[in-house]
């Protein structure tokens, strides 16, 4: 179930799963306050895999990469509740409440929120609309997310300073960004803007450092890794294309073959 706002991106999400699901937006671009209701959520940021289990809470900053695998527990599905801070509502805070951020903001950007009764009063508030139709009035709908927004303010004021930053990503060192989110299947203009250039200047810098073109360069790294899964990890073909970051089987089977000679599964020991 998705409880939508007026410009049709999602505020309110309710995730129900009866299976083991890799789900979720590879690229995360608002903050995101969420909460596990049953079963296990594992996020892959930053290069660590972070457990959320039934009865947390987290927070998770905008513009970062993110991979999602959700599991149900031995008796239910994985159920989760998120609420999406999008930038209208906190801007519309700092004017309202003259809230600014007053540095740069340098604590973790994935953190496991304290299960305080402010928050768990607030989860339970919105049980009436999430059992229901799904159907949420727009005001409500923003009233609830700025709830969430000022609650995260009270338990943890040092998000202040993360909530208020209003500024793109700033220039990061691109050889060591894209060392680490290679298995990312976002386009050159997302990976761009994280890395804090425009499009022409990223593929300038890209080739200046990996002296080759970006998208040659990333085809060969998502396939070294998905050979090395195959063959030492003995992974299955199926799973192996998604974490190496492939979007389509037919495509990875296809460069697979054209490089290596040999089709994906006749590599698995």
């Amino acid at each position: 179930m998705i409880i939508k706002g007026s410009d049709d991106q999602p505020k309110i999400l309710q995730s129900c799963y009866g299976n083991v699901s890799r789900s979720g937006e590879h690229f995360v671009p608002n903050h995101t306050l969420s909460y596990v209701v049953s079963g296990r959520n594992d996020i892959y940021l930053n290069g660590k895999t972070h457990c959320f289990g039934e009865g947390e809470f987290r927070f998770t900053a905008k513009n970062q990469l993110a991979k999602f695998t959700k599991y149900p527990s031995a008796t239910e599905a994985f159920k989760s509740i998120s609420v999406v801070i999008d930038q209208q509502t906190l801007r519309s805070i700092s004017e309202e409440y003259k809230l600014h951020q007053q540095k740069v903001y340098t604590g973790e950007t994935l953190l496991s929120l304290k299960p305080v009764p402010l928050l768990q009063q607030f989860i339970a508030s919105l049980s009436p609309y999430l059992n229901g139709s799904g159907e949420l009035n727009e005001i409500i709908t923003r009233l609830k997310v700025k709830e969430a927004a000022m609650i995260l303010l009270e338990t943890n004021p040092e998000l202040c300073d993360l909530l208020f930053d209003f500024d793109p990503p700033g220039k990061v060192d691109l050889k060591a960004f894209m060392t680490q989110h290679y298995k990312f299947n976002v386009d050159l203009n997302r990976f761009a803007y994280l890395t804090g250039r425009s499009l022409a200047t990223f593929k300038r810098d890209f080739e200046h450092t990996f002296h080759t073109s970006p998208s040659k360069w990333l085809q060969e790294q998502r396939l070294k890794e998905a050979y090395f899964l195959l063959k030492e990890k003995g992974r299955k073909v199926t799973d192996v294309y998604l974490d190496a970051g492939f979007k389509d089987l037919s495509h990875f089977s296809f460069a697979f073959k054209k490089t290596y000679g040999v089709t994906p599964s006749s590599v698995v020991p």
